[in-house]
This record gives C-alpha cells, structure tokens and sequence, in this order.
C-alpha cells in the first residue's frame, strides 16, 4: 500500500460505474474517504467505499456547469470539511467524423472533458492550498498517441487535458500539491461496451480484441489495470512526481 492516504479525502468524478468506480474502490481500500460524484446513480459506489470503512457521500453533478459544479463542492465540504485528492475521471466518448461534427458536437466534448477538469479542480484547490497538501489526477488517453479516426473532439480534449495538467502543476508546485495525468488505452467499461463499434468492426468486442493486439501485452484492459496509478499518483510516494501523463495502456504508445 502506498503511503499517506489514512484520513484523506477525495472527490473522484465519473465514479458511478467504470474507471471511476474501480477508483473509489481502490483508493477507499488504501484508507481514504470518498465523495462520489455523478450524474448517475452511484449507490454501488458507496456501498463499495463503506465495505471497506470509509466514509463516503454521493452529489449528482454535472461537471460542465459552474453553478452545479459549486454546488457539488458546497455539498462536499459540509461533509468532510476539507479535501485532498481530486480524481477527474468524468467523461464522455463519442464517435463522430469530422466532415458531419457540428460545432455543438465539439462543445459537448469540451465541456465535458475539458472545461469540467477545469472547474472541478478549481472548486477544491484552495483547500488544498490552505493544508499545503493535495494531488490532482486527471484523465488523459492513449489516442492522443494512437492513430484513430472519427474522434477529433475527443482527442482535442485530451490533449487539453495534457496541457492544463502540466501548466498546473507549476502553478501548484509550492503549495505541496502534484497534479499528474493517466492515459488509459481502450478499456472494458460500461461507458465503451455499449457504444457503437468503428466502421471498420462489427462489434465492440472485435473492436476490443484489435486494440488488444496493437499493445505489448495482448489482452483487454478493464478498469482494474488502472487502480495502482491512481493508489501511487495520489500518495506520499508520488510527492517528487508531478506535470506528467502516465500510459497505462498495455505498451501501445511508448513516450
């Protein structure tokens, strides 16, 4: 178990199900409360995170609405008073070519994407400021390094995501807070098995086997691949570490 997480706090997005969940599980395991937030129901969750004897409270919230994003932040801290750890793993994932994406489609991926890792990690960087403790970890992806068509605002929001994450952790480096990012590659989740495959698959599962044989080691990867990054970015063994994106994808994209 890696070192310093008794007691924390963290606010983990997109934790309903998928990635997210697989988060707030290992990291409760590893002794840290959790506020899951979600448009979703997250009462698995929860139950996950109190199996384990940690707190944890659930606020519905969309992460690309200033107002909802405040009010999930007022909520949080009425719980726990203070929080150390910001997971943004919310998301979305669409598929759509660029000659038919209309610029409302490009929005929604930003603002999903982007624009709420922005407002999320705003809301609680303060306090952690003020405890000159904190670790943010954000969600990046290995098609930033992959060739992949039909996915142009996505990628875009990535890379976005890239970005902030490095010019952020300068900006916080003397308040004791890292900030770092994981690149997952195509993973098992409920998010991607019920999308549509691309063109060039029948189904998502051929999808899933293909991407499989493009990494080094040739099998599926599901959410579980990614919980030791999240354990080790989040803690005191991480503390020299920060402004970098981590591939967690199997050995596809070397950088």
């Amino acid at each position: 178990m890696a070192k310093g997480h008794k007691d924390k706090v963290a606010v983990i997005t997109g934790a309903a199900g998928g990635i997210g969940q697989a988060f707030a599980k290992r990291l409760a395991e590893d002794g840290v409360h959790i506020a899951v937030v979600d448009l979703g129901d997250a009462g698995d969750t929860v139950k996950m995170v109190q199996a384990a004897g940690r707190d944890a409270i659930t606020v519905k919230c969309d992460v690309s609405s200033e107002d909802s994003v405040a009010a999930m932040a007022k909520a949080v801290n009425a719980k726990f008073s203070h929080v150390d750890i910001v997971v943004n793993c919310a998301g979305i994932f669409p598929q759509k070519n660029f000659p038919d994406m209309s610029f409302a489609d490009w929005r929604k991926v930003l603002s999903i994407n982007l624009d709420g890792t922005f407002l999320v990690t705003s809301a609680f960087v303060a306090g952690m400021r003020a405890h000159k403790w904190g670790r943010v970890v954000n969600m990046a992806s290995s098609t930033l390094g992959s060739v992949v068509t039909g996915f142009a605002h996505y990628v875009a929001s990535k890379g976005g995501v890239v970005g902030f994450t490095r010019a952020l952790a300068t900006d916080l480096a003397g308040d004791g807070i890292t900030v770092n990012a994981i690149a997952p590659g195509l993973t098992r989740s409920p998010g991607t098995v019920v999308r549509a495959p691309r063109p060039s698959f029948k189904t998502m599962d051929e999808e899933f086997d293909a991407v499989a044989q493009l990494q080094a080691i040739k099998r599926v990867e599901v959410p579980e691949d990614l919980v030791g990054a999240v354990s080790f970015l989040t803690s005191d063994d991480s503390a020299f570490i920060t402004g970098q994106t981590l591939n967690v994808d199997g050995g596809r994209v070397r950088t």
